[in-house]
């Protein structure tokens, strides 16, 4: 797959579950959970413990697109990799990260807020922009603004993302978004509340 086409997959999913928790048992769960819901791409950050080996896992499922989020460096990125991830995301600019990804064939999703850091991200060789942190940066408004000046560039805002603002979002000029928050809930998941983790991922969905 190119990473053309592995962009094209992220347009369309148009939410990608980012999953942040205390253990990996925890993101299986939610994983597990939220494909039962239909949602078949997942970010798995390096806070998580052992989260290389639960990419590794994950990623032997063909149905399912898996990539790794807050990746810190170069070589934490080819771990990844070569465990099957298929994009790599950092919340910040990064250019070591480009090799590898490139040299993989995978997507790279770099961090920014100001229109500096935007042509900063792509000049490292961001595929996508993740907007991050969004919702206290101005939320979809801010997207607009910056969707204004950079026409061709696909923005992933992340951050203070939930359901009930999707939308508006992806009409700011969103190509999609990143959602912990309501879809990776630790103390549901910890709870076993598996109704609610999926009636969120049906409402994104929806």
């Amino acid at each position: 797959m190119s990473q053309t086409d592995l962009i094209q997959q992220l347009r369309a999913a148009r939410v990608v579950p980012v999953v942040r928790t205390s253990s990996a048992d925890h993101a299986a769960t939610a994983v597990a959970w939220l494909r039962e819901a239909g949602i078949r791409i997942f970010e798995i950050t390096m806070t998580i413990p052992n989260a290389v080996a639960l990419i590794g896992r994950l990623s032997r499922d063909a149905d399912l697109l898996v990539g790794a989020g807050t990746v810190p460096d170069a070589a934490t990125a080819q771990a990844c990799l070569d465990a099957g991830a298929r994009f790599l995301v950092a919340p910040w600019v990064d250019p070591a990260l480009s090799d590898p990804c490139r040299r993989a064939g995978a997507a790279l999703m770099l961090g920014a807020l100001t229109p500096t850091e935007v042509r900063a991200a792509l000049a490292a060789g961001a595929d996508v922009v993740k907007v991050f942190p969004a919702s206290s940066a101005g939320g979809p408004g801010h997207i607009k603004a910056l969707a204004s000046v950079f026409p061709g560039v696909a923005f992933c805002p992340t951050g203070g993302v939930e359901p009930g603002n999707v939308a508006a979002y992806l009409s700011a000029g969103a190509a999609f978004v990143g959602m912990g928050g309501a879809l990776v809930d630790e103390k549901r998941i910890a709870a076993n509340d598996k109704a609610a983790i999926q009636a969120a991922a049906r409402a994104v969905l929806s």
